[in-house]
């Protein structure tokens, strides 16, 4: 505004100061400073393009300068990062050493011998586990061998058994139980058995000593007692025969129904203590 004010000063002053000089003009279509007024828009329009253009150059330098800070404080930032991780890693290399960790060559070592050493307990874990495996299937093997061995054993002596039946020799009858002492030698059935025999053909002192043996293998047999009290009987050993009957009647009480029925006590029959063994029959 002030250079618009002074451009008018400058033409109305000197129509003022040179009046003698001056033409009268009755109208005028337009006013005379306008092409003034147009190059003063024109200054102004021009200095405003100036001026967008200088702001604008600055607004690039600032944007400029902004990035090339901001780049330069990333790259500070990693440098930092960088810088800080390295730091770490030495300080830990520098730990490792001073708290005494070996080279690599010594830790390979080191792994090799552990996993040598877990090998080894895997290895004799396994072969402990295999040697009672294969002790379990020794024993196994052991009882079923044992067991078929028992199993023939069992159906040779039920055999032998019945061919005693058949038998009529007391002497074959002997052979048939020595068959089943045989394989069966602690056989108190077949001894007991086998001294009534002996009984039969006289053997008294042999049919004693096999009582015996029964009587000591199983001292709860009442038939062993029973032919140890025959043996005693046919040696007239009275005393020591009734001791055994009464110690056969005690252990099975079936027994009272052969007192009189057996033979080798007809020398018995006679004894006092021997009668108060018989049952007396039931009165109706």
């Amino acid at each position: 505004m002030a250079k618009l004010f002074l451009a008018i000063l400058l033409f109305t002053v000197p129509a003022t100061l040179f009046p003698q000089n001056t033409v009268q003009v009755d109208s005028l279509e337009q006013p005379l400073y306008r092409p003034l007024i147009e190059r003063y828009i024109l200054d102004e329009i021009k200095s405003l393009r100036q001026e967008n253009q200088s702001l604008r150059a600055e607004v690039t330098k600032q944007v400029a300068e902004a990035k090339l800070e901001s780049s330069d404080r990333s790259i500070d930032y990693t440098t930092s990062t960088i810088n800080n991780i390295f730091y770490i890693i030495t300080a830990a290399a520098s730990l490792l050493v001073l708290l005494g960790w070996r080279s690599l060559n010594d830790i390979k070592k080191s792994l090799k011998i552990d996993m040598a050493k877990k090998i080894q307990t895997l290895t004799s874990d396994y072969e402990n586990r295999l040697q009672q495996i294969e002790e379990k299937m020794t024993e196994r093997s052991k009882v079923i061998i044992e067991t078929q061995k028992n199993i023939t054993d069992t159906n040779s002596i039920h055999s032998l058994w019945m061919r005693v039946g058949l038998e009529k020799s007391e002497e074959d009858k002997i052979s048939v139980y020595d068959e089943i002492l045989d394989i069966k030698p602690d056989d108190i059935e077949a001894m007991t058995y086998k001294a009534d025999a002996l009984l039969e053909i006289g053997e008294v002192r042999w049919a004693l000593n096999l009582s015996n043996n029964a009587i000591e293998l199983d001292n709860e047999y009442s038939l062993a007692y029973w032919q140890r009290a025959c043996a005693y009987s046919k040696l007239d050993k009275q005393t020591e025969a009734l001791r055994d009957i009464k110690r056969a009647l005690e252990l099975s009480d079936t027994l009272e129904d052969e007192l009189l029925n057996e033979k080798h006590f007809e020398n018995l029959h006679d004894n006092k203590l021997f009668k108060m063994l018989i049952p007396k029959p039931e009165s109706l």
